[in-house]
């Protein structure tokens, strides 16, 4: 079993604190007056949406140890599954679409981890992303399923609930406090998961599988459960991204959105999931940091990924604990 400093499952007092000043900082940041506050709500929403995804496919790079490049899959079935839910004259039901959209991405997992996680190391990278390509371009070639130009979401989701209609996800500041509920519930729920028997099992399936299996446990239970899980929380991103942008296409389901999210989880750490949520606003805030400082954002988004994974293996969260660390009295 891994110790919990290996993949910082702990986090210092420090960074504890500093993590819970900004969840207090994101939720007063509505009630500060500015203008083209629309924009920045509607872009944090974002970030925050990615970060949920991120905390995904960290409970199997982090947790588990596997790295899948076709995760997207699953983020992006789940907004065509909003798509095809939503009438094309009135809103649907927030409260039975999201768990519908959610379990149309987990049970889509869930067979297709019953195929890839029988296989192991660049074997598993490889199938994850054929499984992908495959779902994508069923999607792209495809005019019943929107084709290229994807589909139109007319209506946001009804929140009402029993004839109360308190929540209105029209409106932008109302969207950015839901979307920030149902990241710190994400996060809430997978840091108990990884305190729990089934997340001690993972870790050890992480470092060592074979000596799990010699002692009796089912690895290809568990990391198949992972799998579907991951594919099930991967799929609640995809439908908050839906609900916003009013639009979904095939790119949600694209290799370069599954690259994004293995290097979001890189660039926080890997193993905590607060490290997916810090690397998930680290990477959107420098990408467009750089997108608006030059058309060539690409060679330096490589050359900050690079030097983070060279200077800070254990990603940002890794970084700072060294820091706190340096700093505490011998």
């Amino acid at each position: 079993m891994s110790s919990p400093k290996a993949q910082l499952e702990i986090l210092p007092r420090g960074i504890q604190v500093v993590l819970a000043l900004g969840a207090l900082a994101l939720a007063a940041f509505p009630l500060v007056p500015m203008e083209s506050s629309g924009f920045y709500l509607q872009m944090l929403s974002q970030m925050m949406i990615l970060a949920i995804f991120a905390m995904s496919l960290d409970l199997l790079q982090g947790v588990t140890g596997l790295v899948s490049l076709g995760h997207a899959a699953y983020f992006g079935l789940a907004g065509y599954a909003l798509a095809f839910l939503t009438p094309a004259d009135t809103p649907i039901s927030l409260w039975w679409s999201l768990p519908l959209a959610a379990l149309a991405s987990g049970l889509a997992a869930l067979i297709i981890g019953f195929f890839v996680v029988r296989t192991h190391g660049i074997y598993f990278i490889m199938v994850t992303m054929a499984f992908a390509q495959m779902v994508f371009f069923l999607f792209f070639d495809n005019r019943a399923l929107g084709g290229s130009d994807g589909l139109y979401i007319n209506f946001r989701p009804d929140a009402s609930l029993f004839g109360w209609s308190g929540i209105d996800l029209d409106n932008k500041t109302t969207f950015y406090y839901f979307t920030l509920l149902v990241m710190l519930a994400v996060y809430s729920f997978l840091r108990r998961l990884l305190f729990s028997p089934f997340g001690r099992a993972l870790a050890g399936i992480r470092v060592n599988e074979h000596r799990m299996r010699a002692v009796g446990y089912g690895t290809f239970g568990y990391r198949l459960t992972a799998f579907t899980l991951a594919g099930a929380l991967a799929g609640v991103a995809g439908y908050l991204w839906a609900a916003q942008s009013g639009y979904v296409n095939p790119e949600l389901m694209g290799f370069h959105l599954s690259a994004h999210a293995i290097m979001m989880v890189i660039l926080g750490g890997m193993g905590n999931f607060a490290g997916a949520i810090v690397g998930a606003f680290a990477f959107e805030y420098v990408m467009h940091f750089f997108k608006d400082l030059t058309k060539h954002w690409q060679l330096l988004m490589g050359s900050f990924i690079v030097l983070v994974v060279v200077f800070a293996p254990r990603g940002l969260l890794g970084l700072a604990e060294r820091l706190f660390r340096r700093r505490d009295p011998p």
